[in-house]
């Protein structure tokens, strides 16, 4: 049985269903007037699509609240190209999921071959991943002979991860070495 709830009990980080959609609370505001019922302005992430909207909702509007599961999978491989899907294992049982690359191209930019992340279900339906603030990979290309010309600002070069991602390191950081990058702006952080 799941829980109902008045729309005036919903916070942020909660999710619920309403309308057939599953919807995420990121921030919630409560207006009341001396001639009106309580409103409840939600700002919500709809965590099928990725939209983010913001919904009227009054005192006495019953929701149903939806319970997340996550299980940490290994990533095993994504397929060539842009389209296909990308593998994921679970660590426990050896069954293998398949998502479509585009429901997380974002995400793919941080996954080395047999990294952990967790994977969030509502059921049996796969939502997405999540994947860690920061993640440890290697550099395969950057300019070891770069020269440091601007060192009142600081300066940067190029570099390419093992997953393909571009991002701006350090002067003295070599082809080779680890760095930590995070996964919420995809910007170098550290060495590793």
């Amino acid at each position: 049985m799941a829980d109902i709830i008045d729309a005036g009990e919903l916070g942020p980080g909660k999710v619920f269903i309403y309308d057939n959609a599953l919807l995420s609370v990121l921030d919630i505001q409560h207006n009341k007037t001396a001639m009106a019922k309580m409103k409840h302005k939600i700002k919500c992430k709809n965590l099928r699509t990725g939209a983010i909207s913001e919904m009227m909702l009054f005192s006495g509007t019953k929701v149903e609240l939806a319970y997340l599961n996550k299980k940490e999978m290994q990533f095993l491989y994504a397929d060539e190209g842009t389209s296909g899907f990308a593998y994921f294992m679970d660590n426990e049982t050896y069954d293998q999921i398949q998502l479509p690359k585009e429901r997380i191209k974002w995400e793919l930019q941080f996954l080395a071959p047999e990294s952990n992340v967790l994977i969030t279900y509502f059921g049996a339906e796969i939502l997405g991943i999540q994947l860690p603030p920061k993640v440890t990979l290697k550099i395969v290309d950057t300019d070891d002979n770069a020269v440091a010309g601007d060192t009142v600002n600081k300066a940067t070069k190029d570099a390419v991860l093992e997953t393909g991602l571009k991002i701006k390191v350090p002067m003295f950081v070599k082809n080779g070495t680890s760095v930590i990058v995070r996964t919420d702006t995809g910007d170098y952080d550290s060495r590793a």
